[in-house]
């Protein structure tokens, strides 16, 4: 028997969770989806870009990533409403419970996307398409909102084809369907092709899918390496990655910032990174592992972006080994330009059960940090993360776990209506 795997994408996700939570629950009767409107960030914070459009503000060309600015010029009128991801994590589950009813084997790809691998079940239903239509009105009957799904024999034609005609569609898109649905579309629509190879293969003359497929495999190495051979596969439908429901192990831990104000001192970013060592510390210590990478990033007011990095005599999940490894980089990197945006990255991530090389001068030092930092972390689980914080932190305009979402995106707050 053929694979037959299911791509299923929610159209326009936080537009339409948005949505449906204000017509169902709070009773509004203006619908986001039908007027030009957008899930957007707080433009004050310097979080001002486009997270989500609807259809209607399409039409205008407001894109997302957009800055907010941006896709006011282009739509006046755009209705803009902040994020709630609490409200979307809630979306997110119960969508993927439904899949989980029409197949064993569900890869959610991100929170709004999955796969789904039917070929062991696909004949309880007649056939694909009636088993996808099936699926896709239960979602939008019971959860009220819509869904695209591609089917094909693998998962790259399936999220192609569920990328065709939006929204509440189902497409096909097997092998012998290329040459008259896919080959004909512009090649930066393939998946894995972005702007700057979309320009390298204009500039070879190569400018549809179709193009990219009847290419020389040689031509493409000499330009792309080892990437030429997978775009080249993409191009021609090959892909044998498998639809998996085990979820992967986190490589690596960070969180980044884009502060209110531009910073232009030492001791105030310094601060900035302690908050983020500790949002970042506090999940390495979650899952279990520690980290032996520590990486710092910088965006300075004029955008340039910056980065550095040193591997630790031994891995470590506390707070204050990290930032103090993050001060450190800090120190080597920063030149003094004002500052938007900062980041603490980790990598090489080990289990928590790995025995850590302790320095000789500083052996007890680590002992009493991961034990107070054990102590913080389940008052916090009790009681809430504000529950406790360091003392530099009171009365501070930094937030003293920062990076990741806000706290007030997370939790759905609706205290007026939509904001025009």
């Amino acid at each position: 028997m053929d694979n037959i795997i299911f791509h299923i994408d929610v159209n326009s996700a936080f537009l339409s969770w948005e949505a449906v939570y204000r017509l169902h629950v709070l009773g509004e009767e203006k619908d986001l989806r039908e007027i030009p409107s957008a899930v957007g960030g707080d433009i004050k914070k310097r979080h001002g870009i486009i997270l989500a459009r609807s259809t209607p503000a399409k039409k205008f060309g407001v894109r997302t990533g957009d800055t907010i600015s941006d896709a006011k010029k282009l739509c006046p009128d755009l209705v803009l409403v902040p994020p709630h991801y609490d409200l979307y994590d809630t979306c997110s589950k119960a969508f993927m419970e439904i899949l989980r009813e029409f197949s064993p084997v569900v890869e959610q790809y991100s929170v709004d996307e999955a796969y789904c691998d039917m070929t062991g079940t696909i004949g309880l239903y007649g056939s694909a398409v009636v088993a996808a239509n099936l699926m896709k009105d239960r979602i939008a009957n019971e959860l009220g909102f819509t869904v695209n799904i591609g089917i094909s024999s693998n998962k790259l034609l399936a999220k192609m084809a569920s990328d065709f005609k939006k929204p509440n569609l189902v497409h096909t898109l097997f092998p012998h369907e290329m040459e008259k649905k896919m080959w004909k579309l512009p090649v930066e629509e393939l998946f894995y092709v972005g702007h700057a190879t979309k320009r390298k293969l204009h500039m070879l003359g190569i400018h549809t899918i179709g193009e990219l497929a009847r290419t020389d495999l040689d031509l493409l190495r000499a330009h792309f390496k080892k990437y030429g051979e997978v775009i080249y596969a993409f191009a021609n439908g090959i892909d044998m990655s498998m639809v998996s429901n085990e979820v992967p192990a986190n490589k690596g831990y960070g969180n980044s910032l884009t502060i209110a104000f531009d910073v232009d001192r030492s001791d105030v970013a310094k601060m900035v990174l302690l908050s983020l060592s500790e949002t970042v510390a506090t999940r390495l210590r979650a899952d279990s592992v520690m980290a032996t990478v520590i990486a710092v990033s910088m965006v300075t007011s004029e955008f340039h972006h910056t980065s550095h990095q040193l591997t630790l005599l031994s891995p470590t999940n506390t707070t204050n080994e990290i930032h103090r490894a993050a001060c450190q980089l800090f120190d080597e990197l920063w030149d003094g330009s004002p500052l938007r945006n900062l980041g603490v990255h980790t990598s090489r991530v080990v289990h928590g059960d790995f025995v850590k090389q302790i320095n000789l001068f500083d052996m007890n030092r680590y002992e009493r940090l991961s034990k107070l930092d054990k102590v913080v972390d389940q008052v916090r689980e009790r009681y809430g993360s504000d529950s406790i914080m360091r003392a530099i932190f009171l009365n501070n305009p930094v937030y003293h776990m920062a990076g990741g979402i806000a706290p007030e995106k997370r939790k759905p707050n609706y205290g007026t209506n939509i904001k025009e």
